[in-house]
């Protein structure tokens, strides 16, 4: 294991964002105040440093380059799920060859947003080929434009365009391992998926759930607040007390208890925003009565503040 990194991703939100915590701004101010959100995380990047996790069974966990990145070593290759930030390279790649010689035979994209993709690119230079959602691949072909963080993202290279899409669950086997990849209805955008190492019995449901932190919903492409939970339930039926799970940001080995932590946050403070919305309350007035208070200790200290989370819930209720 890589140890004390110089500038996590983590820390990195912590610092640009900080002064976030408490005043109340729109998403669209907040990440305009974070001298935009997009280009920021990209820099950071390219100097954090990445800690690689052992869990189980040959696979390991990368930290810090956007979201979280899980790696299954093979006899005959690696398979990655997600591709994190280019600007990570050189680290990345030193971090896979620490892992084994193996190359990268395969990625599998959990959504379409560029903390996920950003590295298909040299992936697929290198001889990955990418599975992914339909709706990521349509996405990443076109342009996007993500509201909350104001910012438009140009179509991606041809290259960094997934070659297999999918529409429902499906079963594959990679380097010599089932993977279990289920799709979510709409959720955190609408084309997340869950990977399952089922030998391993460690599961990535990407950006679905932080772990520690308020999530931010997509709602440009089709995220909601209502999606999120009913994932986040969908998970819980499907894992046991022993199952690994990689979130997409947060501490990224996480378990069956704190993801039903994190399934209570969610379903409270969406019962709260929803009763102060049904008296006529603005998405302001809601803001400053602090539904999330319960919480902010624990989930409201970094990237997405209180506010700006009563905000994302209040617009899905």
């Amino acid at each position: 294991m890589t140890n004390s990194p110089t500038l996590s991703r983590r820390n990195f939100c912590l610092c640009c964002l900080a002064s976030l915590t408490t005043a109340y701004v729109s998403p669209r101010q907040a990440f305009a105040a974070a001298r935009n959100i997009v280009d920021s995380l990209k820099e950071s990047a390219g100097l954090a440093e990445i800690t690689t996790y052992k869990l189980r069974n040959n696979v390991a966990l990368l930290e810090g380059s956007g979201g979280n990145i899980a790696v299954y070593c093979g006899r005959d290759g690696k398979v990655l799920i997600d591709a994190g930030i280019s600007a990570s390279r050189p680290r990345l790649s030193q971090a896979l060859a620490d892992l084994g010689s193996q190359p990268v035979a395969n990625l599998i994209n959990t959504h379409w947003h560029f903390d996920h993709t950003d590295g298909n690119q040299w992936l697929h230079s290198e001889g990955a080929n990418i599975i992914a959602h339909e709706n990521t691949t349509r996405h990443l072909r076109s342009a996007q434009r993500v509201d909350d963080w104001d910012f438009n993202f140009p179509p991606s290279p041809q290259g960094a365009v997934p070659a297999t899409s999918i529409n429902m669950d499906t079963v594959v086997e990679l380097a010599g391992t089932r993977m279990a990849i289920a799709c979510f209805a709409p959720a955190h955008t609408d084309s997340d998926v869950s990977v399952h190492l089922e030998d391993a019995n460690v599961l990535h449901v990407a950006d679905v759930y932080w772990n520690g932190l308020y999530p931010f919903i997509d709602y440009s492409t089709g995220g909601s607040i209502d999606g999120t939970i009913a994932a986040t339930e969908k998970i819980i039926a499907t894992v046991d007390a022993d199952t690994i799970i990689v979130p997409g940001h947060g501490h990224p080995v996480s378990n069956l208890g704190e993801l039903k932590q994190y399934r209570e946050m969610l379903v409270t403070i969406r019962a709260n925003v929803a009763s102060l919305k049904a008296k006529g309350l603005s998405a302001d007035q809601v803001a400053d009565a602090r539904p999330t208070a319960a919480f902010d200790d624990k989930w409201g200290k970094a990237i997405i503040s209180p506010a700006f989370f009563t905000r994302l819930v209040y617009k899905g209720v």
